[in-house]
């Protein structure tokens, strides 16, 4: 049953699947952590994985970046693979110097400009919500392994290379103060209305790679290998 983007057969998939944005990340996760981990697809180089951890079934897959490309992904996800739970877990740009680098952020709402709702179902609302179950069990895992997380919005933005108009304040600064959005990441707007639209649960992490108020700045293999106490909490979690 495969499809124009994944190449998996039904059952291929666990009811959970962990969702960064690297393949290479995903990768990196299935060869560290899951037991008798098995390469399920890899389509377009976008590889996803399932195996075991702690005798749970997981799987964990890229998912490229940008609004549109895990839009894709987690709608065949959820709509042809049986998939229920999906956990995105990423890298983000901190708008606070509550979040510095390397702490985990769980995002309770994702606010963006994008136009992916509205198109895709004519939803008009800028913010969309993350699975409250799906965020207890993150929480519940985090706390059980002593692992502290930062919570907020997130703005889910389709533009990494933004210009500066010389608004002050900053857009980035209006999206903290107005939007309570903590940080920014390309993704999990569009995977939250996924969820939403068909009847699934949804949820991110994200670990904090750089920052807006300060020069602080993690390494490409940092940001591929290193972010494991999100990857931790992400594993631990018990939903059905």
């Amino acid at each position: 049953m495969s499809t124009p983007h994944n190449r998996a057969e039904k059952g291929d998939f666990a009811p959970t699947v962990l969702m960064p944005g690297d393949p290479l990340r995903a990768k990196f996760i299935a060869e560290t952590f899951l037991e008798h981990p098995r390469l399920v697809t890899d389509v377009r180089g976008m590889l996803g994985y399932t195996g075991s951890y702690q005798g749970r079934p997981v799987s964990v897959m890229g998912s490229g970046m940008g609004m549109p490309s895990i839009g894709i992904y987690s709608y065949e996800l959820y709509s042809q693979y049986g998939v229920e739970n999906i956990i995105r877990i990423g890298s983000a740009g901190s708008y606070t110097e509550k979040a510095r680098l390397f702490d985990v952020v769980l995002a309770t709402g994702a606010y963006s400009e994008s136009s992916y709702a509205r198109t895709q179902s004519g939803d008009p609302d800028t913010m969309q919500l993350p699975s409250a179950e799906l965020n207890d069990a993150l929480r519940a895992s985090a706390a059980a392994q002593n692992i502290p997380l930062i919570e907020g919005n997130i703005h889910s933005s389709d533009v990494f290379y933004r210009e500066d108009n010389g608004e002050h304040p900053t857009y980035w600064e209006r999206l903290r103060d107005e939007k309570g959005c903590v940080a920014v990441e390309m993704e999990s707007f569009a995977l939250f209305h996924n969820a939403r639209v068909l009847g699934k649960r949804a949820a991110c992490l994200l670990t904090i790679s750089d920052s807006f108020v300060s020069p602080e700045a993690t390494t490409p293999e940092q940001r591929q290998t290193s972010f494991t106490a999100m990857m931790k909490v992400a594993l631990g979690v018990q939903i059905g």
